[in-house]
């Protein structure tokens, strides 16, 4: 599995499905400002607060922005319900489970969290404002979850220069970050067993 962070609530998830590359985009956007690709051809495309200011995706895309449960090139998608109407994804590929929580700006319900606790790959917004978690409430939903990899995405960038730095999360959440790489490669068999660990992406 390979991993990228483009910027805001945006992953890019490199996964195979019998030999072929099978490209997964989250929360494609069209910033204001800063450096992002124009268009995008991935082969799934997912929404967690719908297409409104999204960058161009190619019409051979499977696009998935409402609730729901399917499978798409041995990718299991669950869409959940989220803040208000916006979407929390659970995927398993590769045997990995993860978990992208999309803009999220107010703490789960115990309800909501029983849906997607213990995660192998957790995606977290943290940049605060009025549009993401803070980094202290980020940090208490994270440690409550118990993921394996801790990603924190939507914190200070060219294309987000209003969002809070990864650095106020690095502090409240009290784990030294494994990388600061543009690019993660993670297998099922490399999980970290014991502790939880802390992977700091730079915008690709």
């Amino acid at each position: 599995m390979h991993i990228s962070w483009l910027g805001q609530t945006c992953i890019k998830l490199q996964t195979k499905n019998q030999d072929k590359d099978v490209i997964i985009l989250i929360d494609a956007y069209k910033p204001k400002k800063g450096d992002f690709p124009r268009n995008f051809s991935p082969d799934i495309a997912l929404f967690s607060q719908g297409q409104d200011n999204s960058s161009t995706i190619s019409p051979d895309t499977f696009v998935v922005d409402s609730l729901g449960e399917m499978e798409v090139k041995n990718v299991m998608i669950y869409s959940l319900p989220g803040f208000e109407s916006s979407v929390i994804y659970k995927l398993n590929a590769e045997n990995l489970n993860m978990v992208h929580l999309g803009r999220l700006k107010k703490p789960l319900e115990n309800s909501e969290m029983e849906k997607i606790m213990s995660p192998d790959i957790l995606f977290i917004p943290v940049g605060g404002g009025e549009s993401y978690l803070d980094a202290k409430t980020a940090a208490q939903l994270a440690n409550t979850l118990e993921a394996r990899i801790i990603i924190p995405i939507a914190y200070n960038c060219d294309t987000d220069p209003d969002a809070a730095p990864i650095t106020a999360f690095i502090k409240e959440l009290g784990l030294k970050p494994e990388a600061t790489e543009k690019k993660f490669i993670i297998k099922k068999k490399d999980l970290p067993q014991e502790e939880t660990k802390l992977m700091v992406l730079e915008k690709e």
